[in-house]
Order: C-alpha cells, then sequence, then structure tokens
C-alpha cells in the first residue's frame, strides 16, 4: 500500500471510515461524533485515501476558494462516480452537463417541462395513490429525456424500460448507497453495462427514427459526432444523452420530493403559497420553499482532490498538503447543525437567494447549490422547474399525508436525500384549479 499523503502539521485523525471502504450505519452521526471528537479540523484515513474535513467558518472559506487548479472539485466528483459507473461512460464524451443551463437553452428546457407536468398529471385519477418520490423520479426522467433525448421519447412504448435501465446505471448510487460499491466492484460493474447498454439501445431506436438532427440539444448532440459513422457515431450520441441526463437528473427529483414532502407536511405554508399565488402576493414563497426544502435536505460530501501542494487555514492554524490527498467538508453538519433551529423547516429564514435567519452565519456555513466557481450552473433552472411543479400540482390536486414521518437514508453520504422509506399520499382533484396548465 503506498504512504498516504502528508499533512503537516497533523490535525487529529478520527477514528471512523467512509461508508464506501467499511460498514458505517449512519453517516451523518460517524462524521459527527468525529468532529465533536476531533474540533472543526480533523482527517480521516479510509481504504487508501486520506482526507482533511474543515468545518470552521475559515476551512469553509478556504475549501471553496482554493483554486481549482490546485485541488480539483471536478476529479474528485468523478471519482466517486466511477464507482458505480462504467469507464468507458466517460471516455471521450463531446457534451457535458455543466455545457447546459445557458439561458437559451433553459427556455427550451421549460417548455419541456409543461410538457412532462401535463403528462404526469395525466396518469392521475381521482382517489388515487403516489409515492412522493417515485413521483419525482419519474417526472425527472421525463423532464430531463425531453430537454436533452428529443421529446418524442416521451412517448415511446419502451420509455418504461429506458428509464428503468437508467435507474439501474445511475452513478448516484455510489453515494446514495456507497455500501453496495464493493459489490459493484466485485461484479466488475456487470449489471451497469447491461444496464448501459440497454439504454443505448433505446435511444439509439428513438434518434434512429428522427427524419433529421432537429434544433433541439438532442439535434446539437448529434451533430457534434458528425465525423464518425456506424456504431461508434451512435454510441458517442447516446453515450452523451446518458451521462448528461445522470449529471443533471440525479438530485433534482430528491430535490423535488422533498420539496413536495415538507409542504405535505406544513398546511400553514401550503395554504399561505396558495393563497399568494391567487392574490399576487408573496410571490417569492414557493422559491423560498424550494431553497429551504434543499438545504434540509442535502446530504453533500464536498470534495476536492489535490493536485498540487496547497495551504490551507482553518483560521488558527495553517496546513500545508501534499498532492493525493483530499479535502473535504459534509453540508448536513453545517446547513442543520451550524446554529440553532436550523433543524427546522422555515421558508421565511430566505430572503430571495440568501438565508438570513439566524443571523450573522458566514456565507458557507449554510449550503444549497454551492459557492463561488462551483456553484451549480442549474440552480435558475431547477428552482424555476421545482416551483412550477408545486404550482401546477397543488393547484389542480389536493395531497393527503398517507405515511408519519419522512427521514433522510442514514447511510448516504453525498447529494441530496433519499427517503429512508415510502412518503405516499392520496391525490384527490381540487374542485377549483387556481393554477393555469
Amino acid at each position: 500500500m503506498a504512504a498516504l499523503p502528508v499533512i503537516d502539521p497533523m490535525p487529529p485523525v478520527a477514528a471512523c471510515v467512509l461508508p464506501w471502504d467499511g460498514t458505517v450505519t449512519n453517516t451523518v452521526a460517524t462524521i459527527g461524533r468525529a468532529r465533536s471528537d476531533c474540533g472543526d479540523t480533523f482527517v480521516v484515513d479510509s481504504g487508501e485515501d486520506r482526507y482533511l474535513f474543515l468545518f470552521s467558518a475559515a476551512g469553509l472559506h478556504a475549501f471553496y476558494t482554493v483554486p481549482e487548479t490546485q485541488a480539483s472539485k471536478g476529479i474528485a466528483d468523478w471519482k466517486m462516480l466511477r464507482r458505480k459507473l462504467p469507464d468507458e461512460l466517460f471516455i471521450g464524451r463531446r457534451t457535458l452537463p455543466h455545457e447546459l443551463f445557458g439561458r437559451v437553452a433553459v427556455a427550451g428546457y421549460l417548455d419541456a417541462l409543461e410538457e412532462a407536468i401535463s403528462l404526469q398529471l395525466a396518469e392521475l385519477d381521482g382517489g388515487c395513490e403516489i409515492e412522493l418520490f417515485d413521483f419525482s423520479r419519474r417526472l425527472g426522467h421525463r423532464l430531463g429525456l425531453a430537454s436533452w433525448a428529443g421529446r418524442e421519447v416521451l412517448r415511446s412504448v419502451r420509455f418504461d424500460e429506458l428509464t428503468a435501465a437508467l435507474d439501474a446505471l445511475d452513478g448516484a448510487e455510489a453515494f446514495v448507497a456507497p455500501e453496495r460499491m464493493r459489490e459493484v466492484a466485485l461484479n466488475n460493474k456487470a449489471a451497469e453495462r447491461r444496464a448501459m447498454a440497454q439504454a443505448e439501445e433505446i435511444l439509439a431506436e428513438s434518434i434512429g427514427a428522427r427524419a433529421g438532427p432537429g434544433n433541439d440539444l438532442l439535434g446539437t448532440i448529434v451533430t457534434r459526432w458528425d465525423d464518425t459513422a456506424g456504431a461508434e457515431r451512435m454510441a458517442g450520441i447516446t453515450r452523451d444523452v446518458i451521462l448528461v441526463h445522470i449529471g443533471s437528473m440525479s438530485n433534482l427529483f430528491a430535490a423535488l420530493g422533498w420539496s413536495l414532502v415538507h409542504l405535505v407536511q406544513h398546511p400553514d405554508v401550503l395554504a399561505r403559497l396558495r393563497s399568494g399565488q391567487d392574490q399576487g402576493t408573496d410571490a417569492d414563497l414557493a422559491s423560498r420553499c424550494v431553497l429551504e426544502s434543499i438545504r434540509i435536505g442535502q446530504r453533500s460530501i464536498m470534495l476536492r482532490t489535490v493536485l498540487e501542494p496547497v495551504a490551507v487555514d482553518d483560521g488558527s492554524q495553517a496546513y500545508d498538503v501534499s498532492p493525493g490527498a483530499t479535502l473535504a467538508t459534509f453540508l448536513p453538519l453545517t446547513n442543520l447543525a451550524g446554529a440553532p433551529g436550523l433543524d427546522l423547516y422555515d421558508p421565511d429564514r430566505w430572503r430571495g437567494q440568501r438565508p438570513v435567519s439566524p443571523a450573522g452565519l458566514p456565507a458557507e456555513a449554510i449550503t444549497t447549490f454551492g459557492h463561488g466557481p462551483h456553484a451549480c450552473p442549474a440552480r435558475p433552472f431547477s428552482v424555476t422547474a421545482i416551483v412550477r411543479v408545486i404550482e401546477r400540482l397543488f393547484g389542480a390536486y389536493d395531497l393527503e399525508r398517507r405515511f408519519s414521518g419522512a427521514e433522510p437514508r442514514p447511510g448516504q453520504i453525498g447529494g441530496v436525500a433519499r427517503a429512508a422509506a415510502p412518503c405516499p399520499v392520496a391525490v384527490t382533484p381540487r374542485a377549483e384549479r387556481r393554477y393555469p396548465g
């Protein structure tokens, strides 16, 4: 085993591992105990990796501001996802998720969103019961695939088969169910390769039925492969679509799911939302509800792979960190425990896009879509999309809670939380539909 990277001076080393390297029943509790035992700066040696965790105000600021050339978030994210995804999915890509959210493209996605919502709501019969995260996941698939796989795929007879394959391939499982990654590695990602091949086949059928490239994002992806032919060309196109979809949709559905769960759990907020929409007041309440649900739902471990020697100052000590180490912080320990009251749902803690309650928190103490150069470019689109779903769903239907509580999956260590147990609701059409569409 190679020597672990050097951190000088060496902070306290926590007596734990991360869940893809050993048994961790509750990730938040485990890292929380490490912080309690060791302080706001500590090291976790896990598997063949050394992680420097930072939680102080200065440490968080340093984490987000160190240049990407010195400590790469992109490489750290790739290292996590490749625990689940076949390596060949990453090779030779010509369209990447971060390219997707320019202003012109987003306008097209919002058109696709309306079609996706309409199809989803058409499935809701009076008196039916749905599970909120299943509902959100299916809607997320519809929205994403309509945006970059061509809207015609929404009506494919193989649509359900396609989404099942994408769910089996889903790279988010690397952090949602990290305990499974040892099994995935032992099986050499065989199930994932089968799922990828199935998704490629279905997408190739849909793309092949097009009369031409088209003037949507799929058309752009297709055109980027014009210098190739045959199987190479179609594999390139379909894998671009798959990676774009996995990279863009893995957390949107979960953020939508928690937004719906919290509104069902807080009928007073829902009543305000409906009243404000009807009367044209409190216009940004829905957006604030979304940001609050994402804040509470965040389970992201933020990672940055150190590429060249870097100095990190946590406010009390400067540490020289050698290449190969990973800088880390863990959002539930700041978002939910950084000050009294942060464990409670309160959309009024937001003013626009900024939290104002509790007062006096450092800028990086609460994170929804990231900070600085690594802030998620999909933020405006994601919030707008979830708000529109809220408007149309709660405008047309009443949702009666059929679950007692909703808790995050305890082993998750990344992304927006998945629920530990189903969150079913009974759906009943409202007598008077208030929102257009």
